[in-house]
């Protein structure tokens, strides 16, 4: 037994009202609550952002609003989820059959393709819960197919803005708000189909957990949950403590908006003081034309993710975990925005970049608990137009993986979605029967990663063909100027980069070079060759191992030349 009370590994601590056996069970049963909520969410959704690429998030909170368990999916949704569900519950007087939609960024949303649904859980009439999802919509209207717009400039352009607002009252469904929000998008039968399997979601963790009352009883529950957040915040106090005290530093920057603004700086101070954490984010970019603003919700669920990267990811996540973590954003910054400024992809990228300022900064508290930065970006792209094979109105969006930082002990992996983006891709059989779209290239990237003791991930490129006539193609990413930071003695990954190649033939000699943000119209046989980041390296490369080099060549995935320039190796 640890000093505050707490039993070993992952169990939870006793509560005077509930024995540790019990409480145990019941923290791990609302887990499974969240996750039989995703799992549902996943299965039951239209459309392969969603049945494949998992771009959703499923949680569980107590009759306060305060989350006690979530599924482990998209680290971006889950930090700021909290604030949709306050959103929804300061809006209504909710009773047994209300769920609340809600999308509107600066009303608890993060940016609008992402629709949040609350529903409370009554017993006996009595308020014992709420189930909450968080689904990405490849389209929620707007300027721009698949409302991923890199040319925005104020949310007004982004989509179809919905505050808190009654999809279910009493049980039946609000039939107004589903015919204007349908009314507004490109794809309104994938849409529908997307808001009935969050529906459902809600529905089945209103389930469990109402069995979980049947079985325990609301007074054993509630004292449960309480001792679960509980738990979860002396567990992260206990780590924050075992941290030097101090002030650490980091500075990086996102490479543009878009709109001729470059070099923007986000910069943080995480001061560790005892038991808690402040992080300020004083000087950092003003609030900027482009559409790379994050609301703060958006910000804080960056920050808590890179808090408990370096404490212990294994606590129990919840509200405990966030208490001891105080954030300042100031308002009017790309970290905390006023209206009516453009976001789509502050939840995008500029949450990858205070993830990386943020582990930056805790590096220099505990070095061996950090990071070296990963890809940096989501290289989000979106593809939209009229599919040749029906007539019917498409809209395509996915995200692209690249190389995860290296670590003490630990190479980056390869070809993944980093930090906020924990979602698959969109596998190339799928994207090409959903779509008129076809994958002609999908590999990795040699010698992207970052050199080091232990090397950064590799990036990849994926190389989609245009098969219908005059498509929108929107490319939203970062990291083509910059490249993400090595640490303790590790080089930097490998910028992105991203090209038009004419022809179906996906030849180099007339790539063009596009910017990291664009919309432009292609014609059908125009391939976007998207190149993603590498990772960044930890340690100094001259102490690799020899059999990881010779592993790195044989694979593929370290050049001879790149063995030679920067390792200083050769095989004989």
């Amino acid at each position: 037994m640890t000093e505050d009370g707490a039993t070993g590994g992952d169990e939870a601590g006793p509560d005077p009202a509930v024995d540790p056996v019990t409480l145990e069970v019941l923290r791990n049963a609302c887990v499974a609550v969240a996750e039989e909520m995703n799992a549902t969410l996943v299965r039951t959704a239209y459309s392969p952002n969603v049945t494949e690429r998992r771009d959703c998030s499923t949680a569980l909170f107590d009759a306060d609003g305060e989350m006690i368990a979530q599924a482990e999916t998209m680290p971006v949704h889950l930090g700021a989820m909290p604030f949709s569900v306050a959103a929804a519950v300061d809006a209504f007087d909710l009773a047994p059959g209300d769920s609340v939609l809600l999308n509107d960024p600066y009303r608890g949303g993060a940016h609008l393709p992402d629709l949040t649904l609350v529903t409370p859980v009554f017993a006996d009439g009595e308020l014992v819960a709420y189930t909450a999802n968080r689904a990405h919509h490849a389209d929620i209207g707007g300027a721009r197919a698949g409302s991923v717009a890199a040319d925005s400039t104020e949310i007004y352009q982004e989509g179809f803005r919905i505050p808190p607002v009654k999809l279910r009252e009493g049980g039946e469904p609000n039939q107004a708000v589903v015919d204007l929000l349908l009314a507004n998008v490109r794809t309104p039968d994938e849409r529908r189909g997307d808001l009935r399997a969050q529906e459902a979601a809600n529905e089945t963790g209103r389930e469990r957990f109402l069995d979980l009352v049947d079985r325990y009883g609301v007074d054993t529950l509630q004292a449960a949950l309480d001792a679960i957040k509980d738990y979860s915040e002396r567990r992260m106090r206990a780590e924050i403590a075992d941290l030097p005290d101090g002030t650490y530093r980091f500075a990086d920057a996102l490479d543009d908006d878009g709109r001729g603004n470059r070099d923007l700086p986000v910069e943080v101070a995480v001061e560790v003081a005892g038991e808690s954490v402040r992080v300020d984010f004083e000087g950092t970019a003003p609030q900027t034309e482009g559409p790379i603003n994050a609301v703060f919700a958006v910000t804080a669920s960056a920050t808590y993710y890179a808090v408990r990267c370096v404490t212990d990811p294994d606590i129990p996540p919840n509200d405990g975990c966030y208490r001891p973590v105080d954030i300042d954003a100031p308002e009017g910054t790309i970290v905390n925005p006023t209206l009516p400024a453009a976001v789509v992809g502050g939840n995008l990228e500029t949450s990858q970049r205070v993830t990386d300022v943020v582990l930056g900064a805790l590096a220099g508290a505990d070095p061996e608990a950090a990071v070296a930065a990963g890809q940096g970006t989501m290289n989000n792209v979106t593809v939209g137009g009229t599919d040749p094979r029906d007539d019917s109105p498409y809209a395509f969006y996915e995200t692209e993986g690249g190389g995860f930082g290296g670590r003490a002990g630990l190479d980056g992996m390869d070809a993944v979605h980093v930090h906020m983006s924990n979602t698959m891709n969109t596998p190339a059989e799928v994207l090409e029967t959903a779509y008129p779209l076809r994958v002609r290239r999908y590999e990795l990237r040699p010698d992207s990663g970052g050199a080091g003791e232990f090397r950064g991930g590799l990036g990849l490129r994926r190389d989609i063909e245009i098969r219908s006539d005059r498509a929108t193609v929107s490319l939203l990413a970062e990291r083509h100027e910059s490249q993400p930071y090595g640490l303790v003695g590790g080089g930097a990954g490998a910028s992105g980069a991203a090209f038009l190649l004419s022809g179906s033939s996906a030849g180099e000699e007339d790539a063009e070079r596009l910017p990291a943000k664009v919309v432009r119209e292609l014609d059908a046989g125009e391939v976007l060759s998207v190149r993603t980041p590498g990772g960044g390296g930890y340690g100094d490369p001259s102490d690799r191992d020899e059999s990881a080099l010779l592993r790195d060549l044989r694979l593929g995935k370290l050049t001879p030349a790149r063995a030679r320039e920067v390792y200083g190796f050769e095989e004989e």
